[in-house]
């Protein structure tokens, strides 16, 4: 009987160390879950200025958007010009007041929107866009678009780094064109140019607004993607040490 009742006892010894093994794997895998899920979702999240391509000269339609990172209300946007962008008009946002600061030479280098009351702030989960006009640079590059979000709590996110950092500012990557435009927005063709040519370039801006938003959902749709596999892969570990 003793024989029996020390086995008994080895066997509810050997039974509760392998469910403490079991539950200290699972919560290993719970933190490596919230790991993957929390570094896959500021992807989406950057203030971004759509399109990412454009052409020399062109005047251009631009997107800010702005997504809510916190739990607080965003209630201002501030967008600063680069210098070789010539900045032209901005689309009317209803419960928003749009303002612009210029520079000793009339340029305008900055634009804000910002809520007019509590009610039209950016709620948390939420984004808005913003739309303005500008004639992009007559030199082929890249043009960064540093932004400043201000939140009801005071606090200012600075989108103003480089696109390897946490706080990247966004980037529109301005490609050579064929088709110069005069200060009304006229364009004018070289002599190998023609009508079709200028036609082209619209459809072509209208392309890359579509891939950069193609783009955003891919982010997300990747970031689900190793989500799932993370879970699978914790309850494939579990089952196989049971």
């Amino acid at each position: 009987m003793m024989v029996l009742t020390s086995l008994f006892a080895k066997y509810r010894d050997k039974e509760r160390r392998l469910e403490m093994i079991h539950k200290k794997k699972f919560l290993s895998g719970l933190v490596a879950l919230a790991a993957v899920f929390f570094i896959a979702l500021p992807v989406s999240a950057h203030v971004t200025v759509n399109p990412s391509q454009s052409t020399t000269e062109a005047w251009e339609t631009y997107q800010v958007r702005i997504p809510v990172e916190k739990d607080v209300d965003t209630t201002k946007v501030t967008i600063k010009i680069p210098e070789n962008v010539e900045y032209k008009m901005y689309e009317p946002v209803a419960g928003w007041k749009t303002t612009t600061t210029t520079d000793d030479n009339d340029k305008v280098v900055t634009i804000t929107w910002e809520a007019e009351s509590e009610e039209t702030a950016i709620k948390a989960g939420q984004y808005r866009e913003f739309t303005f006009r500008a004639q992009n640079p007559k030199e082929a590059g890249d043009i960064e678009w540093d932004a400043f979000q201000y939140y009801a709590d005071g606090s200012i996110v600075e989108w103003t780094g480089d696109s390897d950092s946490e706080l990247p500012h966004s980037i529109t990557s301005i490609a050579k064109s064929n088709v110069s435009v005069d200060s009304h927005g006229h364009s004018h063709g070289t002599d190998e140019a023609t009508d079709d040519d200028t036609t082209d370039d619209h459809h072509a801006t209208d392309e890359d607004t579509e891939h950069s938003h193609e783009g955003t959902n891919v982010n997300t749709i990747l970031s689900i993607i190793a989500i799932v596999l993370s879970v699978v892969a914790i309850v494939l570990t579990f089952i196989r040490k049971k």
